[in-house]
Protein backbone atom coordinates (compact mmCIF):
# COMPACT_ATOMS: atom_id res chain seq x y z
CA UNK A 1 0.00 0.00 0.00
CA UNK A 2 1.29 3.43 -0.97
CA UNK A 3 1.85 5.85 1.91
CA UNK A 4 3.40 8.74 -0.06
CA UNK A 5 2.62 9.85 -3.60
CA UNK A 6 3.26 12.70 -6.00
CA UNK A 7 0.26 14.49 -7.54
CA UNK A 8 1.03 16.27 -10.80
CA UNK A 9 -0.94 18.32 -13.31
CA UNK A 10 -0.21 20.04 -16.61
CA UNK A 11 -0.07 23.80 -16.05
CA UNK A 12 0.30 26.96 -18.12
CA UNK A 13 -1.49 25.49 -21.11
CA UNK A 14 -2.83 28.76 -22.43
CA UNK A 15 -1.43 30.99 -25.13
CA UNK A 16 -1.51 34.77 -24.91
CA UNK A 17 -5.10 35.82 -24.21
CA UNK A 18 -6.43 32.27 -24.57
CA UNK A 19 -6.69 29.63 -21.85
CA UNK A 20 -7.12 25.87 -22.26
CA UNK A 21 -9.68 23.98 -20.22
CA UNK A 22 -11.48 25.79 -17.40
CA UNK A 23 -8.68 28.27 -16.66
CA UNK A 24 -8.23 26.95 -13.12
CA UNK A 25 -4.44 26.78 -12.75
CA UNK A 26 -4.46 29.13 -9.74
CA UNK A 27 -6.98 26.89 -7.95
CA UNK A 28 -5.30 23.60 -8.86
CA UNK A 29 -1.73 24.60 -7.99
CA UNK A 30 -2.17 24.57 -4.15
CA UNK A 31 -3.50 21.00 -4.34
CA UNK A 32 -0.66 19.37 -6.29
CA UNK A 33 3.02 18.69 -5.64
CA UNK A 34 4.45 18.79 -9.20
CA UNK A 35 3.54 20.98 -12.17
CA UNK A 36 4.28 20.14 -15.81
CA UNK A 37 4.63 23.51 -17.52
CA UNK A 38 3.93 23.94 -21.22
CA UNK A 39 6.91 25.46 -23.01
CA UNK A 40 5.54 27.00 -26.17
CA UNK A 41 5.05 24.26 -28.76
CA UNK A 42 1.62 22.83 -27.92
CA UNK A 43 0.69 25.67 -25.57
CA UNK A 44 2.35 28.32 -23.46
CA UNK A 45 4.26 31.50 -24.20
CA UNK A 46 7.12 33.19 -22.30
CA UNK A 47 4.89 35.35 -20.13
CA UNK A 48 2.52 32.50 -19.31
CA UNK A 49 5.49 30.31 -18.50
CA UNK A 50 6.90 32.93 -16.12
CA UNK A 51 3.53 33.47 -14.42
CA UNK A 52 3.08 29.72 -13.97
CA UNK A 53 6.57 29.36 -12.51
CA UNK A 54 5.81 32.12 -10.02
CA UNK A 55 2.51 30.49 -9.08
CA UNK A 56 4.25 27.16 -8.48
CA UNK A 57 6.94 28.86 -6.41
CA UNK A 58 4.35 30.50 -4.14
CA UNK A 59 2.87 27.09 -3.33
CA UNK A 60 6.12 25.12 -3.09
CA UNK A 61 5.31 22.98 -6.12
CA UNK A 62 8.07 21.26 -8.11
CA UNK A 63 8.32 22.57 -11.68
CA UNK A 64 8.99 20.42 -14.74
CA UNK A 65 9.04 21.09 -18.45
CA UNK A 66 6.21 19.70 -20.57
CA UNK A 67 7.45 19.54 -24.19
CA UNK A 68 5.03 18.67 -26.96
CA UNK A 69 4.79 18.50 -30.72
CA UNK A 70 4.88 21.88 -32.49
CA UNK A 71 1.09 21.91 -32.84
CA UNK A 72 -0.67 24.89 -31.25
CA UNK A 73 -3.80 24.35 -33.34
CA UNK A 74 -4.15 20.71 -32.30
CA UNK A 75 -2.89 21.24 -28.72
CA UNK A 76 -0.11 18.71 -29.31
CA UNK A 77 -2.54 15.82 -29.52
CA UNK A 78 -1.97 15.12 -33.23
CA UNK A 79 1.07 13.00 -34.20
CA UNK A 80 3.66 14.66 -36.42
CA UNK A 81 5.79 12.48 -38.67
CA UNK A 82 9.31 13.79 -38.12
CA UNK A 83 12.75 12.19 -37.68
CA UNK A 84 13.73 11.29 -34.13
CA UNK A 85 16.64 13.74 -34.24
CA UNK A 86 14.29 16.63 -35.08
CA UNK A 87 11.90 15.72 -32.27
CA UNK A 88 14.77 15.51 -29.79
CA UNK A 89 15.90 19.03 -30.79
CA UNK A 90 12.34 20.29 -30.33
CA UNK A 91 12.13 18.77 -26.85
CA UNK A 92 15.49 20.18 -25.76
CA UNK A 93 14.58 23.60 -27.16
CA UNK A 94 11.52 23.64 -24.89
CA UNK A 95 13.56 22.42 -21.92
CA UNK A 96 16.05 25.23 -22.42
CA UNK A 97 13.35 27.88 -22.66
CA UNK A 98 11.65 26.91 -19.40
CA UNK A 99 14.95 26.26 -17.63
CA UNK A 100 16.15 29.80 -18.30
CA UNK A 101 12.90 31.34 -17.08
CA UNK A 102 13.08 29.12 -14.00
CA UNK A 103 16.61 30.36 -13.34
CA UNK A 104 15.34 33.92 -13.59
CA UNK A 105 12.83 33.10 -10.84
CA UNK A 106 15.47 31.36 -8.70
CA UNK A 107 13.92 27.93 -9.28
CA UNK A 108 15.51 24.61 -10.15
CA UNK A 109 13.89 22.27 -12.62
CA UNK A 110 12.31 19.27 -10.94
CA UNK A 111 11.45 16.93 -13.84
CA UNK A 112 10.87 16.35 -17.54
CA UNK A 113 7.55 15.10 -18.92
CA UNK A 114 6.44 14.90 -22.54
CA UNK A 115 2.96 16.00 -23.57
CA UNK A 116 0.10 14.33 -25.43
CA UNK A 117 0.91 12.65 -28.72
CA UNK A 118 4.65 13.13 -28.18
CA UNK A 119 4.37 11.31 -24.85
CA UNK A 120 2.63 8.41 -26.56
CA UNK A 121 5.19 8.42 -29.38
CA UNK A 122 8.05 8.14 -26.88
CA UNK A 123 6.22 5.35 -25.06
CA UNK A 124 6.21 3.21 -28.22
CA UNK A 125 9.03 4.36 -30.52
CA UNK A 126 12.29 2.83 -29.28
CA UNK A 127 14.52 4.92 -31.58
CA UNK A 128 13.11 8.27 -30.46
CA UNK A 129 13.06 7.15 -26.83
CA UNK A 130 16.73 6.15 -27.00
CA UNK A 131 17.89 9.31 -28.76
CA UNK A 132 15.95 11.50 -26.35
CA UNK A 133 17.31 9.68 -23.31
CA UNK A 134 20.89 9.93 -24.55
CA UNK A 135 20.44 13.66 -25.14
CA UNK A 136 18.91 14.23 -21.71
CA UNK A 137 21.75 12.27 -20.11
CA UNK A 138 24.10 14.91 -21.53
CA UNK A 139 22.17 18.13 -20.85
CA UNK A 140 20.03 17.28 -17.80
CA UNK A 141 21.21 14.02 -16.21
CA UNK A 142 19.69 14.96 -12.86
CA UNK A 143 16.14 15.46 -14.14
CA UNK A 144 13.70 12.60 -13.47
CA UNK A 145 11.73 11.58 -16.55
CA UNK A 146 8.01 11.11 -15.92
CA UNK A 147 6.79 8.16 -17.99
CA UNK A 148 4.71 5.00 -18.14
CA UNK A 149 6.29 2.03 -16.38
CA UNK A 150 7.68 -0.46 -18.89
CA UNK A 151 7.34 1.90 -21.87
CA UNK A 152 10.05 2.42 -24.49
CA UNK A 153 11.02 5.70 -22.82
CA UNK A 154 11.18 4.08 -19.40
CA UNK A 155 13.51 1.37 -20.71
CA UNK A 156 15.71 3.79 -22.65
CA UNK A 157 16.03 6.18 -19.71
CA UNK A 158 16.99 3.28 -17.45
CA UNK A 159 19.70 2.18 -19.90
CA UNK A 160 21.43 5.57 -19.81
CA UNK A 161 21.04 6.01 -16.06
CA UNK A 162 18.33 8.67 -15.97
CA UNK A 163 16.03 8.73 -12.93
CA UNK A 164 12.43 7.91 -13.77
CA UNK A 165 9.08 8.57 -12.12
CA UNK A 166 6.28 6.25 -13.23
CA UNK A 167 2.82 7.76 -13.56
CA UNK A 168 -0.78 6.74 -13.01
CA UNK A 169 -3.39 8.63 -15.02
CA UNK A 170 -6.46 9.42 -12.93
CA UNK A 171 -8.49 10.83 -15.83
CA UNK A 172 -7.58 8.35 -18.55
CA UNK A 173 -8.76 4.80 -19.28
CA UNK A 174 -6.39 1.82 -19.34
CA UNK A 175 -6.29 -1.08 -21.77
CA UNK A 176 -5.63 -4.72 -20.88
CA UNK A 177 -1.87 -4.24 -21.38
CA UNK A 178 -1.70 -1.53 -18.72
CA UNK A 179 -1.23 1.33 -21.17
CA UNK A 180 -3.43 4.42 -21.28
CA UNK A 181 -6.05 4.78 -23.99
CA UNK A 182 -5.05 7.94 -25.89
CA UNK A 183 -7.89 10.33 -26.74
CA UNK A 184 -7.86 13.82 -28.23
CA UNK A 185 -11.00 15.02 -26.47
CA UNK A 186 -11.78 13.85 -22.95
CA UNK A 187 -15.35 13.77 -21.66
CA UNK A 188 -16.42 15.10 -18.26
CA UNK A 189 -15.79 12.51 -15.54
CA UNK A 190 -17.35 11.81 -12.16
CA UNK A 191 -14.96 13.15 -9.48
CA UNK A 192 -15.80 10.50 -6.89
CA UNK A 193 -15.34 7.68 -9.37
CA UNK A 194 -11.95 9.08 -10.34
CA UNK A 195 -10.98 9.44 -6.67
CA UNK A 196 -11.95 5.82 -5.95
CA UNK A 197 -9.98 4.69 -9.00
CA UNK A 198 -6.90 6.48 -7.62
CA UNK A 199 -7.38 5.01 -4.14
CA UNK A 200 -7.66 1.49 -5.58
CA UNK A 201 -4.44 2.01 -7.53
CA UNK A 202 -2.62 3.30 -4.44
CA UNK A 203 -3.94 0.68 -2.05
CA UNK A 204 -4.19 -2.39 -4.30
CA UNK A 205 -1.84 -1.60 -7.19
CA UNK A 206 -4.51 -2.32 -9.79
CA UNK A 207 -6.84 -0.51 -12.18
CA UNK A 208 -9.90 -1.72 -14.06
CA UNK A 209 -9.29 -1.76 -17.82
CA UNK A 210 -11.84 -0.75 -20.46
CA UNK A 211 -12.76 -4.44 -20.83
CA UNK A 212 -13.29 -4.89 -17.08
CA UNK A 213 -10.02 -6.71 -16.43
CA UNK A 214 -8.00 -5.98 -13.29
CA UNK A 215 -4.59 -4.75 -14.45
CA UNK A 216 -1.50 -4.24 -12.28
CA UNK A 217 -0.01 -0.71 -12.24
CA UNK A 218 3.26 0.56 -10.80
CA UNK A 219 3.73 4.29 -10.18
CA UNK A 220 5.12 7.01 -7.94
CA UNK A 221 3.03 9.89 -9.30
CA UNK A 222 -0.63 10.52 -10.13
CA UNK A 223 -1.52 12.79 -13.05
CA UNK A 224 -4.71 14.78 -13.54
CA UNK A 225 -4.77 16.81 -16.77
CA UNK A 226 -5.82 20.41 -16.19
CA UNK A 227 -7.59 20.60 -19.57
CA UNK A 228 -9.96 17.77 -18.69
CA UNK A 229 -13.48 19.22 -18.29
CA UNK A 230 -14.12 19.73 -14.58
CA UNK A 231 -10.42 19.30 -13.75
CA UNK A 232 -10.60 21.30 -10.54
CA UNK A 233 -13.33 19.06 -9.12
CA UNK A 234 -11.28 16.00 -10.09
CA UNK A 235 -8.13 17.28 -8.39
CA UNK A 236 -10.08 18.27 -5.27
CA UNK A 237 -11.70 14.84 -5.04
CA UNK A 238 -8.42 13.00 -5.58
CA UNK A 239 -6.54 15.15 -3.06
CA UNK A 240 -9.31 14.77 -0.49
CA UNK A 241 -9.38 11.00 -0.94
CA UNK A 242 -5.61 10.76 -0.55
CA UNK A 243 -5.63 12.96 2.55
CA UNK A 244 -8.48 10.99 4.13
CA UNK A 245 -6.62 7.73 3.47
CA UNK A 246 -3.50 9.06 5.18
CA UNK A 247 -1.48 9.10 1.96
CA UNK A 248 1.02 11.96 1.96
CA UNK A 249 1.15 14.10 -1.17
CA UNK A 250 4.71 15.23 -1.92
CA UNK A 251 7.00 15.61 -4.91
CA UNK A 252 9.50 12.77 -5.41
Amino acid sequence: MTTKIDLNADMGEGFGAWSIGDGVDADIMPLISSANIAAGFHAGDPTTMQETLRLASRHGVGVGVHPGFGDLVGFGRRPILAPAEELVCDALYQLGALRELARLEGLQMHHFKLHGALFMHAAKDADFAQQLSEALAKVAPELPVYCLAGSALDQAAERVGLPRVHEFYADRDYNDEGSIVFVRKVQRLDPQQVAQKVLRACQQGTVESVSGKSVAVSFQSICVHSDTPGALALVKAVRSALDDAGIEVAAP
